[in-house]
């Protein structure tokens, strides 16, 4: 059965996702972070962002998937800076991940992106495409405290590229 997250659970764990997209940044890439924790409050696994198509959250969803089982999945929960995308949402739904939890919304990512070429965001909620599978997903989010910690590295990233 999943246990939600505190508060102080939740914001610690969102800021260790802003490390994580700041590390992707380093390496060029788009700096998304995100980061997947068991029911034992340990990070199990995390991942910046590769490319346009494996986003931070779907590809640390598979790695998960492949290594845990299901029953413990569904006890865990998904961290990410910004909320997940259609495909990464779809992702942690496939992966049988329990809860999700983002800082700062898909609307705001679009007001810092625009229509750029390598980030041509949705507007989707996470919580629609969740809605529309036959098993729950928590969603928790967002959290207006962090975002200005969240949205630093896209204010400078999206300018140069």
């Amino acid at each position: 059965m999943y246990t939600a997250p505190s508060h102080d659970e939740i914001i610690k764990n969102l800021k260790r996702t802003i490390e994580v997209a700041a590390r992707a940044k380093a390496l060029g890439r788009h700096p998304f972070g995100s980061i997947v924790v068991g029911p034992e409050g340990n990070v199990i696994a995390e991942q910046g962002n590769i490319d346009t198509v494996n986003h931070a959250e779907s590809t640390v969803a598979r790695t998960v998937f492949s290594n845990y089982s299901q029953s413990y999945l569904n006890r865990c929960t998904l961290y990410t800076s910004f909320e997940p995308c259609a495909m990464c949402a779809g992702t942690c739904y496939w992966a049988g991940i329990g809860g999700v939890v983002f800082g700062a919304t898909e609307k705001r990512l679009l007001s810092i992106t625009g229509n750029h070429d390598a980030n041509p965001t949705m507007s989707m909620d996470c919580r629609q495409v969740f809605s529309a599978g036959q098993r729950e997903v928590q969603v928790f989010g967002p959290y207006p405290e962090l975002e200005d910690d969240i949205v630093a590295d896209h204010l400078e990233f999206w300018k140069s590229h």
